[in-house]
């Protein structure tokens, strides 16, 4: 694959292969997806006023020194959520979803996320 930085005229160059998940049970459910990319469409739980929900992702393909993308794509209310990645580990990371609005959201948004592979060295 040719490098991420890499572009040629209006074409990005980034992971080929992608997957999908849905969050069963509640927010903070924890999810399996095994790609490069995908999308994460979270449940429609209540997520309260200012409040966060933060889970876990098992992802073989993502190393410590990964870098993770993630943004809130589709559905929900638009500019209601911030999506950050953190807790990087071998295998896993966790998703912080915070609701920014002053009310309560119960909707099952779609997460976009992409894995950027990274290193130490």
């Amino acid at each position: 694959m040719a490098s991420i930085f890499e572009a040629t005229a209006g074409k990005l160059i980034g992971p080929t292969t992608g997957g999908t998940v849905t969050q069963a049970t509640n927010k903070t459910t924890g999810v399996t997806i095994n790609a490069a990319s995908g999308q994460i469409t979270m449940n429609g739980a209540a997520l309260g006023a200012g409040a966060e929900a933060t889970f876990a992702v098992t992802n073989s393909e993502v190393a410590a020194t990964d870098v993770v993308v993630a943004v809130h794509g589709s559905a929900g209310t638009a500019g209601s959520y911030l999506v950050q990645a953190n807790t990087m580990a071998a295998g896993s990371f966790n998703l912080t979803v915070s609701n920014v609005t002053s009310g309560s959201l119960s909707e099952a948004i779609v997460i976009n996320f992409v894995a950027l592979k990274g290193a130490s060295s």
